[in-house]
């Protein structure tokens, strides 16, 4: 049995989505990461860079021995090779799939997150950040848009984890004040992939655990925004 360590946000998206998509059966352990779980020390001898997702796999595929993956692209990976799914066999599918599943990881992720964090959790609005990181992010969604001008889906023909990677991503764009509007290609790939029945339900786990924090009060964003090298040693 898979068990995943997960809070609903776009990194934690992603794998309840393959999870639901390839349907393998799994258990949750929530991770507050506004209370601080993920700085715990049974959290950190699987994650050890304090952060989620997270999970293990108590029957994997080869030896006895569970298995504990961190970083949310390889837990796809992984994932996408246990089922059998949503991975091409042949070297260039494997290749188109893996360069835009390590673009999210590298480039939309990182400056989606940071572009939220100036505009949306910043107390101090910094207008060199907010209009840096705008850019950015318009310019990757730029990317993509031209990308889904040449095919279905981001590695080509056929869905796979490299879309599941990025649609929690692009999931945010309105609360980051952003429109697909002007992306038209991009735009059309949101919508199928947002009426995909898994991918709604991927969405949805854990919305209840969410709910039950309201607001940024100060010892999440403490524990969120506050932390080193030093005042995370536990």
């Amino acid at each position: 049995m898979i068990e995943l360590h997960y809070w609903p946000t776009p990194n934690g998206w992603k794998i309840t989505i393959m999870l639901e998509e390839c349907g393998l059966p799994y258990t949750l352990v929530p991770v507050r990461i506004g209370r601080g779980d993920q700085f715990k020390p049974e959290f950190l001898k699987i994650s050890p860079n304090n952060r989620m997702p997270a999970m293990t796999d108590d029957a994997p595929a080869e030896g006895t021995q569970p298995v504990a993956v961190f970083e949310s692209g390889a837990i796809l990976l992984y994932l996408a090779e246990k089922s059998g799914q949503f991975m091409p066999t042949d070297l260039a599918g494997r290749y188109a799939v893996m360069q835009w599943l390590m673009w999210q990881m590298s480039a939309l992720g990182p400056m989606a997150g940071q572009d939220g964090h100036f505009k949306i959790y910043a107390q101090e609005k910094i207008p060199y950040a907010v209009s840096r990181f705008e850019n950015e992010v318009d310019r990757l969604y730029g990317v993509m848009d031209r990308r889904l001008g040449e095919a279905e889906y981001l590695a080509g023909d056929n869905y796979s984890i490299a879309d599941m990677a990025c649609f929690p991503w692009i999931m945010t764009h309105k609360a980051q004040g952003l429109t697909l509007d002007v992306f038209p290609n991009l735009k059309r790939w949101y919508a199928t992939l947002r009426a995909r029945p898994a991918l709604q339900r991927g969405l949805a786990v854990g919305k209840e655990w969410k709910a039950s924090i309201t607001g940024m009060d100060e010892e999440a964003r403490k524990v969120l925004f506050g932390q080193n090298a030093a005042n995370t040693a536990r």
